[in-house]
């Protein structure tokens, strides 16, 4: 077995910022590369500069690591949005790449005729950004927001979801803030936009308030199944070609009754959905 040689062109800096795990264990470059990365095949060296992304660093947010281009993090409407996110919340969650994703959505949706919806609104930290985005008010289209503004309702919960602790989890979101049920902070937020209408209750029940003839895009972000299934069931039929439908937790870890529910709807209906990394499920409307 022939002896492994150093590149001539090896770069121990480099190839820590490559090999973030060998960064993190302090071990030595040169002697991991013989002894593990040469065999691993493991990168030692930084591209060209030329073809190098301009936010040249790994994106490590929201359980999402990759080393792929992410420079509409510095995009001046992105940070604009963004930032009316994270006024809407009260705090930065680190949902860059996930925030990125709703917005391209919205912005394919702008280009269908029909209103907007989202199920599971909180403090409104992606429907905000959203609305700033597309300056909401020039658009000429309702904005839909439904949530029961008081954490999840017990009534709507699948049994295998309350088994695994979903509404514990609710509750200890609920004492700590990260879920509202102060509706009049809701309101005060959304209150610089005319063409919006917040809706208060559970889902199933309030989607009869939803007159639209043409849903162009529905975030569903329930927490839980059977109503986000019953949401996507009730709309699905007014969701003109092009339309776009965002799951804010299908792929996401820990929410895998709601990825199997809407699997089963989308098995039934024949409509495929898209398992993003960023824990999203995308259906454009065929």
């Amino acid at each position: 077995m022939s002896q492994v040689t150093l590149p001539d062109d090896f770069n121990a800096d480099d190839y820590l910022a490559l090999n973030h795990d060998v960064s993190a264990a302090g071990v030595d470059p040169v002697e991991h590369y013989l002894n593990y990365g040469h065999a691993e095949k493991r990168a030692y060296k930084k591209i060209s500069a030329t073809l190098r992304p301009k936010i040249d660093k790994p994106y490590e947010f929201d359980g999402l690591i990759s080393t792929h281009n992410h420079d509409f993090m510095d995009d001046a409407s992105f940070k604009s949005a963004y930032a009316r996110g994270t006024q809407a919340s009260g705090a930065d969650y680190q949902w860059y790449w996930r925030v990125h994703i709703g917005l391209w959505a919205a912005r394919s949706a702008a280009r269908v005729e029909g209103d907007f919806v989202e199920c599971g609104v909180n403090r409104g930290f992606l429907s905000s950004a959203i609305m700033k985005d597309l300056n909401w008010d020039t658009t000429g289209r309702t904005f839909y927001l439904l949530d029961t503004f008081t954490g999840l309702d017990e009534r709507y919960v699948s049994d295998r979801e309350k088994e695994g602790g979903v509404l514990e989890k609710n509750r200890t979101e609920l004492e700590t803030g990260f879920y509202t049920d102060n509706l009049e902070i809701v309101e005060n937020n959304f209150a610089e936009w005319q063409n919006k209408k917040i809706v208060a209750g559970s889902i199933p029940e309030t989607l009869s308030v939803i007159k639209s003839n043409r849903i162009a895009f529905l975030h569903i972000d329930l927490n839980c199944s059977p109503p986000e299934v019953a949401a996507i069931e009730s709309m699905w039929e007014r969701i003109p070609t092009g339309g776009i439908v965002l799951l804010d937790d299908y792929a996401y870890y820990g929410y895998q009754p709601q990825k199997e529910g809407m699997d089963a709807w989308g098995a039934r209906k024949n409509v495929p959905i898209a398992s993003l990394p960023t824990g999203q499920g995308l259906i454009i409307k065929a």
